[in-house]
């Protein structure tokens, strides 16, 4: 079976040619449909530049980055990003103030008829248990509430692959590993498949099907993690 996601021999990087300053180099990772894969690494490893070229923000020096058999981008291909069937989860959540939940959630549906969106915006609402919270506005929600409506609004349009870019970094840590919990069991309940990035090992534990750590610009393994981490490992640096 083909893997839904393949990244093979990709290389990025930052500079008038994109390779002046090497960040990832010769990185390969896959993904099979429904696993959710978490890579580790300290600040400025190139985590959150690598999930900025899978969802086309990012051009690709080397490589190229497949998706359900499509190419997106290569070093002679790039896919747009609205074309790309990719929901994004910010490390700020960046919801929108001046809207309400369902306002929010509703926000990337402009394709769906008012009955579609209607529909997918209770239906989203429900799996996160907020449907009493729909007509208020983020401020008004604690951090674990806006994590999940942040969630939700990038599963709206039912992308083909969800990326997380530090999802928790913003919450404290005593919620961080139920939460991380809770996001995993509502991604598998979407059916999506999904890559998070993240520096706090324990996380990508709770998280992750598949886990890795960058290291010299690239992935140093990529396996399924044991079920009892050693609470020795920490986060890293």
């Amino acid at each position: 079976m083909t893997a839904h996601l393949i990244i093979k021999n990709l290389s990025l990087g930052y500079g008038e040619k994109d390779h002046d300053t090497p960040v990832i180099t010769k990185l390969d990772l896959e993904l099979e449909k429904g696993e959710i894969g978490c890579l580790l690494g300290p600040s400025g490893c190139g985590k959150s530049t690598l999930l900025r070229a899978i969802a086309g923000f990012q051009s690709v020096y080397k490589g190229s980055v497949t998706l359900n058999g499509r190419i997106l981008s290569s070093d002679i291909e790039n896919i747009l990003p609205e074309q790309r069937r990719i929901g994004y989860m910010f490390q700020d959540f960046a919801l929108f103030p001046h809207l309400t939940i369902e306002k929010n959630i509703g926000f990337g549906l402009q394709n769906f008829t008012k009955t579609e969106r209607t529909h997918r915006i209770s239906e989203l609402l429900t799996l996160v248990d907020l449907e009493k919270e729909a007509k208020r506005y983020p401020h008004e929600l604690s951090g674990g509430q806006q994590q999940r409506v942040a969630l939700v609004r990038a599963l709206a349009p039912k992308p083909e692959l969800l990326l997380l870019d530090e999802p928790f970094s913003s919450l404290d840590e005593s919620m961080r590993e139920k939460l991380s919990r809770e996001v995993r069991m509502i991604i598998q309940n979407s059916g999506c498949t999904a890559l998070m990035v993240t520096h706090n090992i324990n996380e990508a534990h709770a998280m992750a099907d598949r886990m890795g750590f960058i290291e010299n610009q690239r992935i140093n393994s990529w396996t399924r993690p044991p079920k009892d981490p050693s609470p020795a490992h920490g986060a890293c640096a």
